[in-house]
């Protein structure tokens, strides 16, 4: 790495400025990740090297090294006034009608209410020299050091003076749902909500951990300050040019009528935003005007939150129900206390699956927190252990399956059903069973199967072969030519490989390689091999050997039912002469000049292994352009690389080859010519 000059590293800060600007405020990069890195670390580098050149306000310095033991108390310059809640129409008109009474026309400044932890900046001379928590409103704590790690947070502005800029710290609900799952994961209790999220996270004693955290700053006001600008829309505005986060959702409106739309406006887009809102702020925009009105004991006279309706509440889990999706995975569902959540009686929430119960411990009686934002259904969001008194239970994990009784395949976080003929996932199995990777039944899509399923005709995958033209015409929209062309394609499918009769089957983690290993190993007979027999094939571990025998236990008779009308042909085993690939697990990767179908049939003739990821097995991975993460993958363990050009030329080392079919190897190699 060159070393930078002093100019080379201003001009390298100012560079990391832009782009973090852009990234954490604008929410528009203007570089890649790797790009922002390594001019970072280049910085690094310098400042490693030349310490007293540092410049305050690199954002090398966001993150301090030493955690700190305490948070000092500290003073706001000017006091952090809570608002007045408004909870609907007549409220907010008899707010607003208080105003107008004695100023007559009244603008007022309406803008987002982010649901996170208050925060006041102070900058002196341009530079953040401290940050303080709310607090009781006089005092607060000092956390300085933990906002400094807040990209969206400028270190330096452009104003002359001693100033407060104060806003919310939140975190994005993405973020909120990360931060969660990392904790359940180390056994650490979850936060109730992004608001306790941001708070807890804000007053780290470990800044590192505050970094981590991805925090927000977003603006919504000024406090002690010497600004000539006499409205707060303008005062707002320059905020915002000083480099601050802009909400891009404010108005101003002068009667009450006009702020009741912007507010419905304002709580339909609640949902589109990256972070939570619990509801509008509206404020007298004339400072003139908020300095007359002045305060009350808790809050001031010209400024309200219009709170929206609560999305959280607390209720009681009363039972747990099984749902079998389409797919035959079941999915717990949680029956609660019903509870109105805006305007809205939720009694159902989902639990996602049995891993998550278990690890959020939640229990039949408990009470718990349900979140329900917009169209998402609702979930249980923490449970509140400390309220229990000993009745509450354990939920159990189901053994069979709820719609047909069958034995379920439990994988732990995946608990599933794989009866061919339970009617919870009946449908899904056809339209898998014709699909193109399996037996390919031309004319057969969703929506027909869909057809015949609703009128009775195909109740089971055998079903399919027992359709009669007559029965096909008395269906809406088939005629005769439709009709015939459908069983055809139905009869075409019979005498099909066995790896596509494995693989229509639907069976959990069996895929096209894996139907290709059972059916070379066992052939049509793949359901008669031992747990010892199957785990012995290469690729195959205990899930996919225990999904294997879990789908014979409980579909034995569907299975030979379904094999004695397709009659599959088992693959005949010609040994292949011996070439390089004969024997080795290959990957293909990329886009080819042919159809990476034809390369894999091929490499199959030559005695190759097809393999979907790249291991410290694999012996080659063949690629073609924008090859992606398994050629990096390759790279990192050391795979040999090959071009299509240099498969080309390596196979035709094969030439002469004995293939399933009888043709040589060299005949093949004309795909490339």
């Amino acid at each position: 790495m060159n070393a930078m000059t002093q100019t080379q590293y201003q001009n390298a800060v100012k560079q990391l400025q832009k782009h973090s600007y852009h990234y954490y405020v604008l929410d528009d990069p203007i570089t890649t990740d790797e790009e922002y890195d390594i001019l970072y670390h280049k910085v690094v580098a310098y400042e490693h090297e030349h310490p007293t050149q540092i410049i305050p306000d690199s954002p090398t310095q966001r993150v301090g090294d030493v955690p700190q033991d305490k948070f000092d108390k500290a003073q706001h310059l000017s006091r952090m006034w809570s608002l007045e809640d408004l909870f609907n129409r007549d409220e907010l008109e008899t707010w607003v009608n208080r105003i107008t009474k004695s100023y007559g026309t009244v603008r007022f400044y309406c803008e987002p209410k982010f649901d996170g932890a208050s925060l006041n900046l102070i900058y002196d001379n341009g530079a953040l020299v401290q940050a303080i928590t709310r607090g009781d409103g006089a005092l607060g704590e000092d956390v300085t050091q933990n906002a400094k790690t807040i990209q969206s947070i400028p270190l330096t502005i452009e104003y002359q003076g001693r100033i407060e800029i104060r806003g919310e710290v939140v975190i994005f609900k993405e973020d909120f749902e990360k931060i969660n799952e990392e904790r359940l994961k180390n056994g650490e209790s979850q936060f109730a909500n992004p608001r306790n999220a941001a708070a807890g996270s804000l007053r780290q004693l470990d800044t590192r951990i505050t970094a981590s955290r991805r925090l927000v700053f977003m603006p919504y006001g000024i406090g002690s300050n010497t600004l000539e600008l006499k409205n707060l829309s303008e005062r707002m505005e320059w905020v915002y040019a000083l480099g601050f986060r802009n909400p891009h959702m404010t108005h101003l409106c002068e009667t009450s009528e006009q702020i009741e739309t912007f507010y419905h406006e304002m709580r339909v887009e609640r949902d589109n935003f990256a972070m939570l809102l619990d509801g509008m702020v509206i404020k007298v925009d004339s400072v003139a005007v908020q300095d007359e009105l002045g305060y009350t004991v808790k809050n001031p006279r010209w400024a309200a939150a219009y709170k929206f309706p609560a999305i959280e509440k607390l209720t009681v889990l009363r039972e747990v129900i099984m749902q079998v999706g389409r797919s035959g995975v079941v999915t717990p569902v949680a029956i609660v206390e019903p509870v109105d959540i805006e305007g809205v009686t939720v009694e159902r929430s989902t639990l996602h699956n049995f891993d998550e119960i278990e690890r959020k411990d939640i229990r039949l009686g408990d009470k718990v927190i349900i979140l329900r934002s917009g169209d998402v259904i609702p979930k249980i969001v923490k449970v509140i252990a400390a309220e229990r008194n000993g009745s509450e239970r354990v939920i159990k994990r189901p053994r069979d399956c709820p719609v047909c009784g069958s034995e379920l395949l439990d994988e732990g976080a995946l608990i599933k059903c794989q009866n061919l003929d339970c009617e919870a996932r009946i449908v899904n199995s056809i339209i898998y069973f014709a699909s193109k990777a399996c037996l390919n039944i031309d004319g057969l899509g969703d929506k027909i199967v869909e057809a015949l399923h609703k009128a009775g005709r195909v109740k089971e995958l055998s079903d399919l072969f027992d359709l009669t033209m007559e029965q096909l015409l008395s269906l809406e929209g088939f005629k005769e030519k439709k009709s015939r062309n459908l069983l055809d394609a139905i009869t075409a499918a019979k005498g099909c490989d066995c790896w596509r009769f494995i693989n229509a089957l639907g069976i959990e983690h069996i895929g096209e390689v894996a139907s290709k290993s059972l059916c070379g190993a066992f052939g049509t007979a793949f359901d008669t091999a031992s747990r010892e027999e199957i785990l012995a094939l290469e690729g195959f571990g205990s899930e996919m050997v225990e999904s294997v025998l879990e789908f014979v236990r409980v579909n034995g008779e569907k299975i030979e039912r379904l094999r004695s009308i397709l009659t599959p042909v088992a693959p005949l085993k010609i040994e292949a002469a011996e070439n390089p690939f004969k024997g080795k697990s290959v990957v293909i990767t990329g886009t080819m000049s042919v159809p990476r179908d034809r390369i894999k049939a091929m490499l199959e003739e030559l005695g190759a292994k097809i393999v979907s990821s790249v291991s410290k097995k694999t012996d080659f991975v063949v690629y073609g352009e924008d090859a992606g993460s398994k050629y990096d993958k390759a790279v990192e363990l050391g795979v040999a690389l090959l071009t299509e050009s240099e498969f080309k030329n390596l196979s035709s080392l094969a030439d002469g080859a004995p293939s399933a079919q009888g043709e040589s190897v060299k005949a093949k190699n004309t795909l490339f010519d």
